[in-house]
């Protein structure tokens, strides 16, 4: 696939310059030729006139079109007739099978040129029909996540105006609930669209920083610090946005249970990746097995904090652990190689 994005002739404008482009590539090629069957003739003078001709004339349609593949056919096969095949400096054939065999030479030559170049406008118009179908994916993807973003936007309107009608406290804690978590999903998709625009891929290190930095500057006070330590390296969109996801919501939940009433602390994030291994680690130095559960109701089931961290880790087919000690939480979210 590396031919099809090699065109030594598409760089210049105009189609005189592109003819005259080819036709000069056809003449360098012809007088490397020239020069390798210079040093060939030490060893072997006559022999195999016609030997450099085909591979010449491969590699100047290959890289120059066909213009330059005709320039080495006409010169190449010239020459070599004219100097090499015997009777040497003269077009008179010694043998008498001789011109049967170089009529065969001239069309088998000639083959090559018009097969060369159907291969290589083919491998070329296959390669650019590609481009534009990664292309078209890349900007459908892109409108699904921005509708999904405005989706979650239009749902958690909802459910902000469902609050408003309602007199129970407690309905309106669920649902106050319900709309920071939808919240936090539009967060993500929007994190994502905003630094990485239409790639397949997501950078980790922009990405996690960005998701880091929303949240460390909307759910934090100032007596929080968030340390981060993120490699640089590159993962498929659907695991970037469940990695982001199960940050948002281990971030979240530390701001909720690690630091009370206005503690001071740090919360250290670490993403280390090596091939298809990676691992995120969230820990906190905060009030770690004194205070509630992270995630957890009171009744001790599982709550939704931890069943959306479970969803998560499974979308980005990983391992999560949640530890609490009495020096603060750890959250882990890995995955080994399969």
């Amino acid at each position: 696939m590396r031919i099809s994005r090699t065109d030594l002739i598409g760089v210049f404008e105009t189609p005189l310059q592109r003819v005259l482009a080819g036709i000069a590539f056809g003449l360098a090629c012809s007088l490397v030729m020239i020069l390798l069957r210079g040093v060939v003739n030490l060893w072997a003078p006559t022999s195999g006139p016609f030997a450099l001709v085909y591979p010449t004339i491969l590699i100047a349609t290959l890289y120059g079109r066909w213009q330059a593949g005709l320039v080495s056919y006409v010169i190449g096969f010239l020459w070599a007739w004219w100097l090499v095949l015997p009777e040497a400096h003269s077009f008179r054939f010694e043998v008498a099978t001789d011109p049967s065999r170089v009529a065969i030479n001239a069309w088998s030559a000639m083959i090559v040129v018009i097969l060369a170049e159907a291969w290589r406008r083919a491998v070329r118009e296959a390669a650019v029909a590609r481009d534009l179908e990664i292309k078209r994916r890349d900007m459908l993807m892109a409108e699904l996540e921005h509708r999904t973003k405005n989706n979650f936007a239009l749902v958690a309107s909802l459910l902000s105006l469902q609050r408003r009608r309602l007199d129970n406290p407690a309905a309106s804690a669920a649902l106050d609930e319900a709309i920071g978590r939808v919240s936090t999903f539009a967060s993500a998709y929007e994190n994502l669209a905003a630094a990485h625009g239409e790639g397949v891929q997501v950078s980790m290190k922009d990405y996690l920083s960005e998701v880091v930095r929303r949240i460390a500057s909307g759910v934090f006070d100032d007596t929080v610090r968030v340390e981060t330590r993120i490699d640089d390296c590159s993962m498929p969109r659907q695991t970037a946005v469940a990695i982001g996801l199960f940050t948002n919501e281990a971030l979240t939940n530390a701001a909720k249970y690690a630091f009370p009433d206005g503690t001071t602390g740090q919360i250290d994030l670490s993403f280390v990746c090596e091939g298809e291994t990676w691992k995120l680690t969230i820990s906190d130095d905060g009030i770690g097995d004194a205070g509630p559960r992270m995630g957890r109701s009171d009744n001790a089931r599982p709550g939704l904090g931890t069943g959306l961290m479970k969803a998560f880790a499974q979308q980005a087919e990983a391992d999560h652990d949640i530890v609490i000690e009495n020096t603060g939480r750890t959250v882990t979210l890995t995955r080994s190689a399969h």
